[in-house]
């Protein structure tokens, strides 16, 4: 037994983590990439095997099982069905280098469905990996251990393949960055021919979205990117790792809902909208006391009005224009009424 199967078995406690065989991490059988879907259902069946995806034997899970992961909780048999097909699909090239020799397999060898109680909102899930599959996992020594909720919470397909590539390297002794060919880089996407052709579009399309998902609050990874040129032409991409110091962010961006994760990531999620306060004094309240010190008129001996005073009258007044409190320009009309308030 390899030394992969050993850590899975003795991880099968953990829910949280997946043991991945460092070969299938780092994307020797990428012909006919999986999609992103496809890809999470994989990662959970990994998981659901353990230490013994090398044992020929069926292995069974519950349509409950996948519906827990994040964005797959409205799939059913006929949502299923391709998504095994893909992985059935998907071809394993294993080059073993020292004996000369190169396997081609799959990575399935079958999957049923069973839907006799599909009624009741549920199915039953099995599948037995293809002899391929189970060989590389049997020999294998090199594995990669992988947050499973960051992989199901990542949201594209080159985001997931990237991720569990350089989880398989992160913890090899002194080696924390790797260089890729942009041929590898390709393939290691699994895109296409004739798909981002150009290296601006690969960049643009591919590397940039990636790297800015991967260094979010969902992973624990941080990646550094820097481009090696021959003339005026990018032959090599190398990406540098670490893990982030404070895991803190992490742990709470998984619990938050997917909506709205973009427009965290990227900064631009809106400010909650400010509101005027509903009752009370506005003294030492933010932005609200600063403006009425600024604004009003001062009082004989350059006093500050009664702020409770104050607001209790500008709350008035909103209510007889029909003004609401927290209507988007509320800071702007407070300040303009502040400068032409009078004490009656």
């Amino acid at each position: 037994m390899g030394k992969t199967l050993k850590v899975a078995a003795d991880r099968a406690y953990d829910q949280t983590k997946t043991v991945l065989p460092g070969e299938v991490a780092q994307g020797v059988y990428m012909q006919n990439a999986p999609s992103l879907q496809a890809l999470k259902l994989m990662h959970l069946m990994i998981g659901k095997a353990g230490g013994r995806m090398a044992d020929d034997i069926t292995h069974k899970m519950r349509l409950s099982d996948v519906r827990a992961i994040d964005g797959m909780k409205n799939h059913d048999r006929a949502s299923l069905t391709p998504l095994f097909a893909e992985l059935a699909a998907a071809v394993i090239i294993s080059d073993d280098l020292e004996n000369h020799l190169v396997t081609i397999g799959g990575m399935l060898d079958e999957a049923q469905i069973d839907y006799r109680d599909e009624v009741s909102g549920d199915l039953a899930i099995s599948w037995g990996f293809g002899r391929t599959f189970r060989r590389m996992a049997q020999e294998s020594n090199h594995w990669a251990i992988l947050d499973r909720q960051a992989v199901f919470h990542l949201g594209s397909r080159y985001s997931v393949l990237l991720f569990q590539h350089i989880a398989s390297l992160q913890n090899l002794t002194y080696v924390s960055s790797k260089r890729f060919t942009v041929p590898e880089l390709r393939a290691m996407f699994g895109i296409p021919e004739g798909k981002h052709k150009r290296f601006a579009d690969l960049r643009r399309n591919v590397i940039t979205p990636v790297i800015a998902e991967i260094n979010s609050d969902v992973t624990r990874l941080q990646l550094t990117l820097s481009y090696h040129k021959i003339g005026r032409t990018v032959a090599e991409v190398e990406i540098a790792w670490d893990v982030k110091k404070d895991l803190t962010k992490v742990r709470a961006e998984q619990d938050r809902p997917k909506v709205g994760r973009k427009a965290r990531r990227d900064g631009s999620a809106e400010t909650p909208a400010l509101a005027f306060p509903a009752s009370g004094s506005v003294k030492s309240t933010k932005p609200w006391d600063s403006i009425a010190r600024d604004n009003a008129p001062r009082l004989q001996g350059n006093h500050v009005p009664d702020l409770r005073v104050l607001a209790d009258t500008f709350r008035k007044w909103c209510e007889e224009k029909s003004i609401p409190l927290d209507a988007p320009s509320i800071e702007k009309t407070f300040t303009t009424w502040c400068k032409s308030y009078s004490v009656r």
